[in-house]
Parts: C-alpha cells; sequence; structure tokens
C-alpha cells in the first residue's frame, strides 16, 4: 500500500447531516462518470440480458433452510459477556469487518423470521453497547482487531497489544454500512447510532477523496490508502452514506484495465502489487455485498456480469467448479484471496503479502450462494448441489478444495453472514432498501 501524509489540521468528527446529500452526489457524479466512459474502455454491451440481477422472489424451502443453518453460527459463537461474535468458531478474537457482518445478518435474519423481535433487539443493544465501550486506537477509530471475550485490543494473533495496531478504513466503513442500514430500518436507532459515531474521528480515514487506514509498528504509525478494485468502491459507498469525501475511490475508472480470462474481459486493478505494495485481486466478495446491501450501481453490474462469467466459463472449458473469493481456510496460511485476476495472472491464489497458494484453492460455499441470489442460474445450482454437504452443527462450513474436493472445514462468521445476506436478497432485495 501506499504510504500518504496526513495533514496536521485534524478537523473531527464528521458533520453528519450533510451525509446524505453528499453520498446521493458522489453515486451520481460517479456513475455518470463511469457510463459515459465505459463504450470508450470496452467498446462492448454493458452486460448481457441473461446476467441482470434478479428481483425478489419466494423463498424455497431449501433457501429458508440454508438460512436456518447459517443463523446457527450466531447462536453458537455469541459472546454473552461483551454481545459481540467470534469472526471464527470458537476462536475469542473479531474485527469491525466482521461485526458489520454479524450487523448485517442480524437485520436479515429478524427479516427472514430466524428470530423474534425479542431477540433481535437483545443481540443489537448489545453490539451497540459493545461499540461504545471499545478502545479507539489512538483515540481516533477501532482498533483492526479485538478480543470478544473482553473488548481489549489485540493483535491478529489474539495476543495483547494495549497501545493497539491501527485501523481498517475498509473493515471501519463495512460497519459505517451496517450502521446505515440499521437506521433506515429501525430509526428509533438513530440517536445511539450518532453518540457511537460521533467518538470516532471519521475525517482521519480519508484523504483527498480516497480511504486512509493506519498501520502501526516499531512504535510508528504509517498512513496508508486502502483499497483495491470492487473493495474500494464498496468501502467508498459505504463511507459516503455518512458524508465522507471519498470521491475519487467511488468508481474505479481511475485505476481500471481489462484482462482477458477465459476468452472473456474481465475489470482488473492497474496499480502494480510490486509499486503499491498491495495484493490486486478481482474476485467475488465486494460486488456480493455491493449487490445485496446496496444494489449494484452501473458499474457494479456490469463488473459482477463479467467476474460472474469467468467463473462459469472456467468450469465450461475445464470441468472444474470455480467460485472464487476471499476465505479463511482450515490450515496453513490460514486466510486466502483467490481471485479470478490477481497481481498479474488468471486464478491466482493470494495471501495478505502476495505469497502465491493456487494448491488451496477452494470453491467459496458463500460466492456459490451469493451468485445464484443474484442470477440464479444453472451453473449457480449445479455449484450449490455440490456443496450441499458443508452443513454442520455450528453453520455452514466454508467451501471445498478443488484440487480433491475435500472440505475447508473452517466455520466463519463471515461465511454465515452473507449466506444470511443472500437470502434476504432472494426474499426482500437490498438491505438498504426504504
Amino acid at each position: 500500500m501506499r504510504i500518504l501524509r496526513r495533514p496536521l489540521e485534524n478537523k473531527g468528527s464528521l458533520a453528519f447531516l450533510s451525509g446524505l446529500g453528499l453520498a446521493v452526489a458522489v453515486s451520481l457524479i460517479s456513475e455518470a462518470s463511469f457510463v459515459a466512459s465505459s463504450e470508450q474502455i470496452l467498446r462492448k454491451p454493458i452486460q448481457s440480458a441473461d446476467l441482470v440481477p434478479l428481483e425478489p422472489r419466494t423463498l424455497s424451502e431449501e433457501d429458508l433452510s440454508t438460512a436456518k443453518v447459517a443463523w446457527r453460527y450466531f447462536e453458537a459463537n455469541y459472546r454473552e459477556e461483551t454481545g459481540l461474535v467470534d469472526s471464527v468458531a470458537g476462536f475469542p478474537s473479531t474485527t469491525l469487518w466482521d461485526q458489520g457482518s454479524y450487523l448485517l445478518g442480524l437485520l436479515s435474519a429478524r427479516e427472514l423470521d430466524l428470530i423474534d423481535v425479542e431477540q433481535f433487539e437483545y443481540r443489537t443493544t448489545a453490539l451497540l453497547e459493545a461499540l461504545d465501550r471499545l478502545e479507539l486506537f489512538e483515540g481516533k477509530l477501532p482498533n483492526k482487531v479485538y478480543q470478544t471475550t473482553s473488548l481489549n485490543m489485540v493483535h491478529y494473533d489474539n495476543t495483547p497489544s494495549p497501545e493497539g495496531i491501527g485501523w481498517s478504513a475498509l473493515d471501519v466503513a463495512r460497519m459505517l454500512m451496517a450502521l446505515r442500514v440499521l437506521e433506515i430500518k429501525h430509526p428509533e436507532r438513530g440517536l445511539q447510532i450518532r453518540a457511537i459515531l460521533s467518538k470516532w474521528d471519521l475525517a482521519a480515514m480519508t484523504q483527498q477523496g480516497r480511504l486512509i487506514g493506519a498501520s502501526r509498528t516499531g512504535g510508528e504509525t504509517r498512513y496508508l490508502q486502502e483499497g483495491r478494485i470492487g473493495y474500494e468502491q464498496y468501502a467508498a459507498r459505504a463511507a459516503a452514506l455518512w458524508g465522507l469525501d471519498v470521491l475519487e475511490a467511488s468508481s474505479s475508472a481511475p485505476i481500471l484495465e481489462w484482462q482477458q480470462v477465459e476468452s472473456l474481459l474481465v475489470p482488473v486493478d492497474v496499480r502494480s502489487s510490486k509499486s503499491f505494495g498491495a495484493i490486486t485481486p478481482t474476485l467475488s466478495e465486494p460486488y456480493l455485498l455491493q449487490a445485496f446491501e446496496l444494489g449494484l450501481n452501473a458499474e457494479g453490474a456490469l463488473f459482477a456480469a463479467r467476474i460472474y462469467a469467468a467463473q462459469a466459463a472456467r468450469f465450461a472449458n475445464t470441468g472444474q467448479l470455480t467460485m472464487v473469493t476471499e476465505d479463511n481456510i482450515d490450515r496453513k496460511p490460514h486466510f486466502l484471496y483467490s481471485s479470478v485476476f490477481g497481481n498479474g495472472d488468471p486464478w491466482a491464489v493470494l495471501t495478505e503479502k502476495g505469497d502465491r497458494h493456487d494448491a488451496l484453492r477452494t470453491i467459496s460455499l458463500k460466492a456459490t450462494i451469493g451468485w445464484d441470489a443474484i442470477y440464479d442460474t444453472e451453473y449457480t445450482q449445479l455449484a450449490r448441489n455440490q456443496l450441499a454437504d458443508l452443513k454442520r452443527q455450528n453453520g455452514w462450513a466454508a467451501g471445498k478444495y478443488e484440487t480433491d474436493g475435500s472440505a475447508n472445514e473452517i466455520v466463519t462468521l463471515n461465511t454465515n453472514a452473507v449466506i444470511l445476506e443472500a437470502m434476504h436478497f432472494v426474499a426482500h432485495g437490498p438491505l438498504a432498501n426504504y
């Protein structure tokens, strides 16, 4: 990631009242800009008629059962002492990204009638009270990782970190998305939400229209531009809902190029991982989340269609089921980005540092159910059927390894939250619908 220096002046927390207006302006400007330039960039139709996100429809018995299994995760891994949910089953640690996923999964579960009003209110209150009690990194924004039994700041291995290790702008943005959806659906929570956010220095996570994270190592804090294609635009849409200046990050146009994968053109990030110090994976997750939470804009709809189609084409060309995204795995190195295109190569499987682990590519369950919710094709149904045996007592396991078809047995918050969001999308459309 690129190191950026922040201005010396700190203007403090955001004036929230301008948030929604700025969000609308950002959306209109970025979408108009993209639509105007897309034919010059691609010189192809925006998307094929058979790859348009579907409208809400009746949940099948299979869909309802799928959602019920996903909710088991949140019953099995809830921490009564704090109101948080473990990111990985049985491991008492979490990130703000995953607690944002929890809140969105909780909202989905309530609207799918998996839980009653009393349980929803109890869990929501507990989570908001926990967010209000979080110690902030350098007094500005939530730390990257917390212990779920104590709310203490920790490292990623869950060892204590009294000073904290920094903040992730992408993680904060995911929580901002969840809090905005909560406020839209439950406006009576607005004052409580805004009291929490009034303690957070949201202005610190943007600079010159881009998202800025903080990383503390060796007693020094560095400020870094965060986000690559897909994730950056998702986080910008979330941040804009609270009035943050994220205009430069809101569209992929400035950092976009097209690469051929399986005879299809797919969007990739032009920023070199070697030059900018961050991996550049094109994968499913950010487009699934945009669809489930806000609905896909023109850019997102085009990119989602191409990314899904490339995965279906790999299956057609090779016979190998392909559904790729970021996922925890049940062995070292424990977390991988399985991409359609990453760091200059098709189908690269990468660690955060850029190491390759292509032999550990998985068929992701959350990607499979996510694409099935959006498009419901013969291919998504085939993949879903092949993964139906990943049901576990405490939720859904993450997927299967391509090499031998064995299960990736890890059970995570994010997999099960995305599945709940997918089922909500099938029944009701995007979560942020008024």
